[in-house]
């Protein structure tokens, strides 16, 4: 069995990561509850310097590796944002390797935060390829998100201020990307709360995370077709899914016509933004219904890097 994240080293995440990304807005959404009949929290992970979660445990891993000057990661975006934002701050140098086709904000982003941005390929196992020999040629530190412990850890936190609402929650609805986000949330919940149910929630354009969640192990697709970029997954990690054995209870596949529609909603009742991966979680809440009546729910709100020609299509319909 895959050691699990160690909860005291959450803790201590607790304690040492950045304030500008912990103790995040967490609240019961009102016009959600009413139309879900059941009581709905909204953690929402936007409120930071790079709109997303991914920064708590970039920030997390930077600080328990300070000997690490040079850093290689791959990432659709929020991640290598993350890593730039801290990576600048205690001065080391990140590259990032992304697609051909990235998503051009947050492209854009990463390089304004510092970070040198590579895009050799059009998929991102080959981006992975490139980043791993680019990293060995170089003498650079190869890090793969959902793999290193610290990251998981960092994101683990989320879990901890949720166990903080004055009502134990009857499930939690989580975004599956690369699996450090449900793993680290989920090692808290099973030690602090147990009845709570975690469910994780993916793309039906990028299943793979689903498909080795539910035959045991790792298994890689041909690509993935999806808008949610923050969470199309093809080659799982194998510790990350072995995690997930012991942190998810479910995992709900939805499709991106109903991922759109709980973007316009969160938009027109919450007033929040989000990128498709930051909604995904009300998508499958929504598809729900029926079965959680009554419940106590919370959801987490990933990611808000949406590009601006995104916006009007997605969100104003």
């Amino acid at each position: 069995m895959t050691d699990p994240i160690a909860l005291s080293h959450i803790e201590d995440a607790r304690a040492g990561i950045s304030p500008v990304f912990l103790n995040s807005p967490q609240y019961k959404s009102e016009p959600l509850s009413r139309l879900l009949e059941a009581s709905l929290v909204i953690k929402l992970e936007t409120a930071n310097p790079i709109g997303s979660f991914k920064g708590r445990g970039a920030d997390w891993w930077v600080k328990n590796n300070p000997e690490i000057r040079e850093i290689v990661c791959v990432s659709a975006g929020n991640f290598g944002q993350a890593m730039a934002y801290s990576a600048r701050a205690a001065g080391a140098a990140l590259h990032v390797f992304t697609v051909t086709d990235a998503n051009s904000l947050k492209v854009d982003a990463m390089k304004r935060l510092g970070a040198h941005v590579h895009q050799p390929a059009d998929t991102y196992p080959d981006a992975a390829k490139a980043a791993k020999a680019f990293a060995t040629d170089n003498g650079f530190h190869f890090l793969v998100d959902g793999e290193a412990s610290e990251i998981s850890e960092g994101a683990g936190t989320i879990g901890a201020e949720l166990t903080q609402l004055p009502d134990s929650l009857d499930a939690v609805f989580v975004p599956i990307g690369d699996g450090a986000l449900i793993n680290g949330v989920g090692s808290w919940f099973k030690a602090h709360s147990p009845a709570t149910r975690i469910v994780g929630v993916c793309a039906v354009g990028a299943p793979a995370m689903y498909r080795s969640w539910m035959a045991g192990k790792a298994t890689s697709t041909d690509g993935t077709d999806t808008i949610a970029d923050g969470i199309a997954i093809s080659a799982p990690i194998p510790i990350s899914v072995a995690l997930m054995w012991q942190t998810t209870d479910d995992i709900v596949l939805i499709d991106d016509v109903d991922t759109i529609a709980a973007m316009r909603l969160l938009f027109q009742v919450e007033h929040i933004v989000t990128e498709p991966s930051g909604a995904i979680a009300l998508a499958a809440v929504l598809a729900q219904k029926d079965q959680i009546q009554g419940w106590r729910i919370a959801i987490i709100v990933s990611g808000a890097n949406i590009q601006a020609k995104s916006t009007a299509r997605w969100l104003l319909g």
